[in-house]
């Protein structure tokens, strides 16, 4: 729900729609923009055991499920990576269509489910049912041989939380590229924003690539040491 940015959204060139970002190896990750607010969503899956996960199902979940079944990947979790309603308000429609468990952050939990019923008009969305599970800062979340690492980055909400896997950092709206995300909404925080990136994701390894939750940079992806050095908000 927002972020900060120097630059003008319209008329940066995008990238497909649907982008495959995996390397070689076990694992299956695909970046879908969806909706009208420029989210992104992933699929992170187990090509052996063809277990995986959606992070942030925004919209669209549908597409999201064809494009996971077309890689015969079956979704199992459901993660946010943080309440607000721009990344929750395709959890209802996953949830019923897959069965898949709902995952949040302890923090985020009540916020998950209280979305006000004008703020769930004014964004065509459907109320997400609770948590199937919660989770704290240092948890595995595991399909098949693929572990994410819950990295609690609280600031842009109480409960954000990043995913870390090896070589990845899926950021949700905590750091965007060369930009982090908006403090101004309840429960937000400046200091403790700047202290998340800082302390939990700025010690990643510099060829680590970022995920961020939005397309609201000049390419859909960066690199930890880019951000390090190109980010204006973190010099």
């Amino acid at each position: 729900m927002g972020f900060i940015c120097f630059r003008e959204i319209q008329g940066l060139i995008r990238p497909p729609r649907t982008t495959g970002l995996d390397r070689e190896g076990d694992m299956f990750l695909r970046q879908l923009q969806v909706g009208s607010m420029a989210v992104f969503a992933y699929i992170v899956g187990d090509r052996e055991s063809r277990s995986g996960l959606v992070i942030d199902p925004a919209a669209e979940t549908d597409r999201i499920i064809a494009e996971a079944e077309k890689n015969g990947i079956e979704i199992q979790y459901i993660i946010n990576t943080h309440g607000h309603v721009d990344h929750i308000s395709g959890n209802a429609d996953m949830k019923r269509k897959t069965g898949a468990k709902i995952i949040v952050h302890e923090a985020d939990a009540e916020m998950l489910v209280s979305t006000p019923a004008m703020i769930l008009s004014m964004f065509r969305a459907k109320s997400s049912p609770a948590a199937d599970i919660t989770v704290q800062d240092g948890d595995m979340i595991r399909v098949g041989s693929v572990n994410l690492t819950v990295l609690h980055t609280p600031g842009h909400t109480p409960g954000g939380i990043s995913l870390y896997t090896d070589g990845y950092v899926f950021t949700g709206d905590t750091l965007f590229v060369e930009s982090v995300g908006r403090t101004d909404l309840p429960g937000g925080s400046w200091q403790v924003m700047l202290r998340s990136i800082r302390k939990q994701l700025l010690t990643l390894p510099e060829d680590t690539v970022v995920l961020p939750g939005h397309n609201y940079g000049r390419k859909p992806t960066s690199t930890i040491g880019h951000e390090k050095r190109h980010n204006p908000f973190l010099r």
